[in-house]
């Protein structure tokens, strides 16, 4: 695990010259591993993999093939932005691979969190294996294995698909220039290599996204109530100030359904659950404090607006003794 522990002599990034020097070094560290070779991305469009992206488009230009594969498990709007972004405004060499029903099909009827992510996990292997096959002289795989990742793999906390799950047989040498890097980090480097801050400043998303806010059997209803309710927290967050003072938000719709009243008729249906956190390093994570006339509004809102549900609740727990993720 050596090379697993971030050098205690390590400086904490946390300026703009910091950024560039490691930055510089990481170019440099990139560009003698890689030489001439091809180097393949799993680009989510989330902070870590977009900043990894910007880092190897800088060290590599074209030589790094982006792969955006739409699980089904994306947030509203995701993939648009991500082919928007690096297609269009950074030239990056971007395959789109809908792979939808191949993941949710696999997902049915799945109810343990860890079978769970380790399904999504391994099936982001195969698809990358398949478009490696495609393009001549792939023989790395980068990733956005960020410190935390690797601290609560170790620590058994929670399986995570871009910690030591490749197989051998894809023969695939790890690119991951930000492993030793906390979130805040990321952040300060992606605003040094000019990414948008609506790209470096986003909240975090989980690799198996809306998969891990659909506690339970994944079913195609509840995971449109994830992604509708979320589109109305996050939409509604930035219209009130609160996008850059509250680090991840997001909504939850667990698999159990209660009694309601909807048009003078008796309905059951799903509770959608909002958690708002803020924290350093996720590491550990404190409960925001929303106003209650805004939390009274995007109640009315996903109430009448998302089918299915006919609740919403506010989780309070901090981390611990709650992860910041459901699953």
């Amino acid at each position: 695990m050596a090379d697993n522990k971030r050098p205690e002599t390590m400086e904490r990034i946390t300026t703009a010259q910091l950024a560039q020097a490691f930055i510089d070094e990481q170019v440099k560290a990139v560009q003698e591993q890689v030489g001439d070779k091809k180097v393949l991305l799993a680009l989510s469009g989330g902070v870590d993999s977009s900043v990894v992206a910007a880092l190897l488009i800088r060290a590599i230009g074209q030589q790094l093939v982006c792969v955006h594969v739409n699980h089904g498990l994306l947030r509203k709007g995701e993939p648009e932005q991500v082919i928007r972004v690096f297609r269009d405004q950074m030239n990056a060499n971007l395959v789109y691979v809908d792979a939808a029903d191949r993941f949710l099909g696999l997902l049915e009827g799945v109810t343990d969190p860890e079978t769970k992510r380790k399904i999504i996990g391994g099936e982001f292997i195969k698809v990358f294996a398949e478009e490696a096959a495609k393009q001549e002289g792939i023989q790395f795989l980068a990733q956005g294995t960020i410190y935390p990742d690797i601290l609560e793999s170790e620590q058994g906390i929670k399986a995570h698909h871009n910690v030591g799950g490749l197989p051998e047989e894809l023969n695939f040498e790890l690119v991951e220039p930000v492993k030793f890097l906390y979130k805040d980090e990321v952040r300060v480097v992606g605003s040094a290599l000019g990414l948008p801050d609506n790209m470096v400043y986003r909240q975090p998303f989980p690799g198996p996204g809306l998969g891990v806010r659909c506690p339970g059997a994944i079913t195609r209803d509840r995971l449109e109530a994830v992604r509708e309710s979320d589109a109305i927290l996050r939409e509604e967050f930035e219209k009130n100030g609160l996008q850059g003072k509250v680090w991840q938000y997001f909504t939850v719709v667990p698999d159990f359904k209660s009694t309601g009243i909807r048009d003078g008729e008796r309905c059951f249906e799903w509770p959608v659950i909002v958690r708002a956190v803020n924290t350093r390093d996720a590491i550990s994570a404190s409960i925001e404090e929303i106003p209650y006339e805004l939390l009274n509004h995007i109640t009315d809102r996903i109430v009448h607006e998302v089918k299915g549900v006919n609740r919403v609740l506010y989780d309070l727990t901090p981390k611990p003794v709650a992860t910041i993720e459901y699953e």
